[in-house]
């Protein structure tokens, strides 16, 4: 390559050996729908056959500073889960199934093999969505990044039924509020941890968390094939992925009319929120718009349908209501 430009610190060699690792890592999330590989100027899925009126739906979004965790850690496979965590579980939210994923990395200096950690952890990320990874960026920005920087996002496509859409339209009074514990602060409420975490080791132990930076880096829960399969068997009237926002946001972003009230001794302990929201001193208003407080997927269902719907997902638990008319809102019981 032109060793002027690579004087600028942009290595396209890198970048092809690089490209042929993604490759091969990619074929492991191949699923029915895939054409061709990854590596020309466009990345092609067919259109699943068996919809009368499908409706294709899409989602971007990225990790956040969480990514400064996992490089304070040295640590660079989990992120790429976050990364698709937050973009299948914003779509399945409609009740679409995912279908393909493209990710965008930006790095300082294109380090091989931190790179192929992290799009490991895209390709695990997009197993466990059951979708496939069909392309994406590296960018190389020394200008923008510092040395040993990168920052990482993602764009995801599903697809679901026109008919059978999920927007929260029925949702109404007496509806249960069903909660799937999260993983922990899944990729919401970082730029607070970091400030946190900065006042103490990364490798310190605390009471139910033996490593304070694992804690913090844990990896984001991926619902999205669960939420599918509990989409087609049960009458489901709304889905919310609580991310920014938490609860308090999040519940009443998809209602029409009428207050979630969320029963507070009913939310899971997650030993690393309880401890950013006791450090932070948090009111509960600042700490349900800030962390999902042990929750990362919530479903209203009609009262009749709650029994089953958590039979189909262990360890979900009721949260709360609907309950009155007027203004969505959020409230504690």
């Amino acid at each position: 390559m032109s060793k002027a430009y690579e004087s600028t610190g942009v290595s396209i060699d890198a970048s092809d050996r690089f490209v042929e690792k993604i490759k091969e890592a990619a074929k492991r999330t191949i699923i029915p729908g895939v054409l061709g590989g990854i590596g020309f100027f466009g990345g092609f899925f067919e259109v699943p056959k068996g919809y009368s009126n499908p409706v294709m739906v899409s989602g971007a979004d990225g990790v956040g500073t969480k990514v400064k965790i996992a490089q304070a850690l040295g640590k660079h496979d989990t992120v790429g889960i976050d990364c698709v965590a937050m973009n299948v579980d914003d779509i399945v939210c409609s009740g679409a199934k995912p279908l393909y994923f493209l990710d965008y990395l930006a790095v300082n200096r294109l380090d091989e093999e931190v790179s192929y950690q992290i799009i490991k952890g895209v390709t695990e990320g997009c197993v466990q969505a059951g979708c496939a990874l069909i392309g994406g960026e590296t960018a190389q920005m020394g200008d923008i990044y510092q040395p040993n920087e990168y920052d990482l996002a993602g764009f995801a496509v599903g697809i679901v039924e026109k008919s059978k859409i999920i927007d929260g339209s029925k949702i109404k009074k007496g509806d249960i509020i069903v909660g799937l514990p999260s993983s922990g602060l899944h990729s919401n409420g970082y730029s607070l941890a970091r400030k946190i975490a900065s006042k103490y080791s990364l490798d310190s132990k605390f009471d139910g968390i033996d490593h304070f930076g694992l804690a913090l880096l844990e990896p984001t829960k991926i619902y999205a094939q669960f939420i599918v399969k509990i989409a087609q068997a049960v009458e489901l009237h709304g889905i919310t992925h609580i991310t920014g926002g938490g609860l308090a946001d999040n519940l009443p972003r998809i209602m029409g009319s009428g207050k979630a009230a969320v029963k507070r001794n009913s939310l899971p302990k997650i030993p690393i929120i309880e401890f950013l929201v006791k450090e932070a001193k948090l009111s509960d208003e600042d700490a349900f718009k800030t962390f999902n407080m042990g929750i990362g997927m919530a479903l209203f269902v009609p009262e009749k349908e709650a029994s089953k719907t958590m039979s189909l997902y262990p360890g979900s638990v009721v949260i709360g209501t609907v309950e009155g008319d007027g203004e969505p809102s959020f409230g504690l019981v």
